[in-house]
């Protein structure tokens, strides 16, 4: 048996002009969930990431000096978060007013909880629009896409010879539908679990044979209190 363990980036920036880099916090986050594995005896056969900075950046700071070095495989990158909220927001806030005011509320927002909370309702609406299909913009990956592709870089870890070990690092949605085809659950199932799903935190799925089954989803014992975040 061969065994995959996804472990969510770092605290990124989503509220600063350049989202796609890691906070002071996530930082320390990825050094954390390293050690931790690290610490565990894991010795990785192979190392992966997706094609953004925080995804990068993580695999960089966890690393232990005998993993083998991080490949980019872009198939695990997250889907457009900036391009649901900076091109589908706008179209669904148009026509429909609850969403309007949640835009207002976000935009208004000086930090904190309100924010946070007013942030996520947002960001469900147009996710749920988007992945039923009902909106849409040339420049935004659809849904049916990113899901083909995590699939398929599913389908890739899946044919690698018996006894492989391999830590992915990613991101929430990655996660998110990862789990949900490891469960043969229905998509809908990937965002509720994508909005649970803390950063450095571990989920790690046992396969072989072209089987795959889900061991633990969003592990953050690793992590003191202090270094703990969804955002």
């Amino acid at each position: 048996m061969s065994e995959l363990i996804l472990v969510r980036h770092g605290q990124a920036t989503p509220f600063e002009a350049d989202t796609d880099r890691l906070s002071p916090l996530g930082e320390a986050q990825a050094r954390a969930v390293g050690a931790a594995l690290a610490g565990q005896g894991l010795r990785p056969t192979h190392v992966l990431h997706g094609a953004l900075v925080r995804q990068r950046r993580t695999a960089e700071l966890a690393a232990a000096p005998d993993w083998p070095a991080p490949t980019l495989d872009a198939r695990w990158s997250e889907y457009d978060g900036d391009g649901l909220v900076n091109v589908l927001a706008p179209l669904l806030a148009a026509r429909d007013a609850q969403v309007a005011a949640l835009a207002t509320a976000v935009r208004s927002g000086t930090g904190g909880l309100e924010r946070n909370s007013a942030f996520q309702k947002y960001l469900e609406a147009v996710a749920a629009g988007w992945q039923a299909g009902t909106l849409t913009h040339p420049e935004v990956e659809p849904w049916v896409e990113f899901r083909a592709r995590v699939q398929a870089a599913l389908g890739g870890v899946l044919a690698l010879p018996s006894g492989s070990t391999v830590i992915a690092f990613t991101s929430g949605g990655v996660i998110g539908l990862t789990v949900a085809l490891a469960l043969d659950a229905p998509d809908t199932s990937a965002l509720a679990l994508n909005w649970r799903v803390k950063n450095g935190s571990v989920t790690r799925l046992t396969f072989g044979s072209g089987r795959i089954s889900l061991d633990s989803f969003n592990e953050v014992h690793h992590l003191p209190l202090d270094l703990r975040s969804w955002r």
